[in-house]
């Protein structure tokens, strides 16, 4: 009797184990950041959310790097850039490709933690789906403090690799010389007429200086 109630005991441990370790296991999945995200396919239910509109210093909405591609319109939702905390499923930004016809659909996650609040608590980079993010210094392109980064191409396929910033297969069509600094907005009225552009509340006077990857001059 004791053999069969510990047999017993031990079959029905394995099975909450079997049952509870793939749940705790599988947040930090590709398969669950997608899960996750789908609702903000729709660009409203991303402002719905909390996600407001990033520009970067020179007021412009789609991010480009000619030669290298494009990453597009940034939503980003504050409350999370300022948690220092990385969840697969509570991007901190949601990556939508301006489409030809001015509609939007959403590329990209990306992930974002301010350097001195990472760095504060953590010997190294922070990483998401065995990927180190990377720094994007003081003085980027958005005005921002040091921050770390990590792009994640889930819903459009980035033939460059899914963790690359920039995709070749996306374009800012608005952006061009002579382009006024809010077309690429403009070109996206779904989400841009929704809201106010994101303004970190963070000044850009960041002192932290280490750097352990290098990031792209544009980011």
């Amino acid at each position: 009797m004791n053999i069969k109630f510990a047999t017993s005991f031990v079959t029905a441990m394995l099975i909450l184990l079997a049952t509870a370790l793939p749940t705790a296991a599988s947040g930090d999945t590709l398969a669950n950041a997608r899960e996750a995200t789908a609702i903000y396919n729709d660009p409203a239910a991303a402002v719905a959310g909390g996600y407001d509109l990033l520009t970067d210093a020179a007021d412009l909405a789609c991010i480009d790097q000619p030669g290298s591609g494009a990453m597009g319109v940034h939503y980003v939702k504050g409350a999370l850039v300022q948690s220092g905390t990385i969840d697969a499923a509570r991007p901190q930004a949601l990556v939508y490709e301006v489409q030809s016809n001015g509609q939007v659909r959403l590329g990209a996650l990306e992930y974002v933690v301010l350097q001195s609040t990472w760095d504060a608590t953590h010997s190294g980079p922070p990483t998401l789906f065995g990927q180190n993010f990377m720094l994007s210094p003081a003085g980027n392109r958005f005005g921002l403090p040091a921050f770390y980064s990590l792009h994640a191409w889930i819903w459009k396929h980035n033939p460059k690799g899914t963790f690359e910033p920039w995709n070749p297969q996306v374009h800012c069509a608005s952006q061009g010389a002579g382009a006024e600094a809010n077309d690429q907005a403009s070109a996206a009225p779904e989400i841009a007429s929704m809201d106010a552009p994101f303004a970190c509340p963070i000044p850009a006077t960041d002192t932290a200086t280490g750097m352990d990857r290098e990031s792209p001059s544009a980011q």
